[in-house]
Order: C-alpha cells, then structure tokens, then sequence
C-alpha cells in the first residue's frame, strides 16, 4: 500500500510576502536607498531624485556621487577635490569637451577615451612607439624631444585626469601637403572646466615644445603618463602595442588607457610621404600655476 507523503508544517506556515505589515515598515528608510543607489547608472540617480524632495535630499548626498563617480571611472580616490562629486560627474557624462568652450570653428569630431590617474607631479610625454623607455636628462624640453623623442613635464595637478582623442582642423601652415586635419590626444583634469579661469578664459594652452620626425613612419602616436608609474604592471599593456594598434592596413584612430596613462596611434599608408610634426601644449592654473591640461598633436608633414 503506497504511503501517503505528509505535508510538512514549514510549508504550510511559510507567508506570502504580501502579508508585510506596511504599518510598521518604512519605505523611507535612508540607509537602505543609500545602499541602492550604489547599484544604479547616472542616469537612474537623476530619475530617482527628482521623484520627491525626500529622494532628492538623499541621492544629492556627494558621498553617493563619489562612488557613482570612481565607479563608472574606474580610478582610486584622489582624496580631496574642489568641487562636489556630483557637480564632477555632470561635467564628465553630459558630453562636453574642450572644443565646446572654445576653438569651435577647428573643431571636426572627437571621441572618449577614458580616465587615468596622477599619483605624481611628473608626467611622462612620448611620441615613438619603443618598448624601451628612455628617460631624458636634458633641462629644455625641446632638448629632451630631440634626444629622445619624449620629454617630462613637471608640476601637474594630481588626481583625476579624463582623456579624449580630438579631430581638428590645422591651424594656418604653410605645408602644401596639409591634408587639412591632425589629431590630437587631449587629457585634462577632471575638474577643469568648472574652475572660473577655465570658463572665462584667462587660462588658455601655451605651445611647450614641437617636434619634427623628418623620415617615413607607420603611425601618428602620443602617449602620457604618471612618471612614478612609468615601468609599472599598471602600464605595460600600452607598450604591447601590437594588441591595440590595429593591422598595418586600418587607419582609424586607436587608443588605450591604463590606470596612469593614455595613449593614441593611427596608423599611415604607405603610400604617404615621410614626416609627422608633434606639438606639445599645456595650460596652467594661472600664470605660475599646476598644469591642469596637456594636448599632444600630430601633423603630417
């Protein structure tokens, strides 16, 4: 005789979730939507916070941005900053960038890389492709990019740094094979364009050093880095260059981007003439001020 199975007492008293008492419930409990919104993009913060004053004071809290910000960046914390996370966040996502505020008529396209860090106060510029690094010793900068084709800028303003590769028209040369066009990697601090000299322009890009490469070569590059970082793990993926270059015959700009550095290179036909003219440019908080921008050009010759 078959025996019959015996409900157990566990199942027969489990409760449906809909017999919450929401008397004693609080759906308006901070911790627990300060928790959420780790989980959320941006966007779902901003749709939140604008449902009612309640959510809206509590999604403002900068401590939410912060995390949202160093999240979605992929960088450590920098420590102290100027301007509130969620005003820094704003100004990375809502498209900008630095041909918007100024120099529109150059301006041809653009696109994000990403974002890096600077742990030091020396940045490291090159403009050849080498798996050995050569560090220059000479004091002038357009010394050290004829020595070496790299040169190192001092006093750069620590923190988060965001990185976009620039097409711009050239500026008036008297280069008859000027196709018109050069690329440009374009890094700034993350909070440069809320700072005032920014805005109203009394902080503008000095012309630092150029260089002409005055032989055939197979790419247009530039790179930046942290100097501390230079021969670290975190940057050894940019000198395999072979892995992001692209194949000799794809032409479109590549780049890649490591914890403390950045780099672009694309790729020339071999039909070209020889010759790459590369300037270097920063801008400064002020006249005797941090570094707070570096642009880096290439110009066919």
């Amino acid at each position: 005789m078959r025996k019959r199975l015996k409900r157990t007492k566990g199942i027969c008293s489990c409760s449906s979730p809909r017999c919450i008492n929401h008397s004693t419930f609080n759906w308006y409990e901070q911790d627990l939507w300060t928790y959420i919104a780790r989980f959320l993009d941006g966007r779902s913060l901003v749709m939140l916070g604008a449902t009612n004053k309640w959510f809206n004071s509590v999604i403002m809290q900068d401590c939410i941005w912060k995390f949202t910000c160093l999240r979605d960046l992929q960088v450590p914390d920098p420590g102290h900053v100027a301007f509130s996370w969620s005003k820094l966040y704003a100004s990375v996502v809502d498209g900008s960038h630095s041909f918007i505020f100024r120099q529109q008529e150059k301006h041809i396209d653009w696109m994000r890389i990403g974002a890096f860090s600077f742990d030091s106060e020396v940045a490291f510029l090159s403009q050849r492709m080498s798996a050995s690094v050569k560090i220059p010793k000479q004091e002038n900068i357009g010394d050290m990019l004829q020595s070496c084709g790299s040169c190192l800028l001092r006093k750069i303003k620590t923190g988060i740094w965001i990185a976009d590769l620039q097409l711009v028209r050239c500026p008036v040369c008297d280069q008859e094979k000027c196709e018109g066009t050069m690329q440009m990697l374009d890094a700034r601090h993350i909070e440069l364009f809320l700072n005032q000299g920014f805005q109203d322009g009394s902080w503008d890009y000095e012309l630092v050093g150029s260089h002409e490469i005055k032989k055939k070569v197979r790419g247009a590059y530039g790179a930046i880095f942290d100097f501390k970082y230079l021969t670290s793990n975190s940057t050894a993926g940019i000198f395999d260059y072979k892995s992001w270059i692209g194949q000799p015959n794809d032409f479109q700009p590549k780049a890649i981007i490591a914890l403390h550095a950045v780099a672009v290179n694309t790729n020339l036909q071999e039909n070209q003439e020889a010759g790459v003219l590369i300037k270097y440019h920063t801008m400064r908080a002020g006249a005797e001020g941090e570094i707070v921008s570096i642009r880096i050009s290439q110009q066919l010759l």
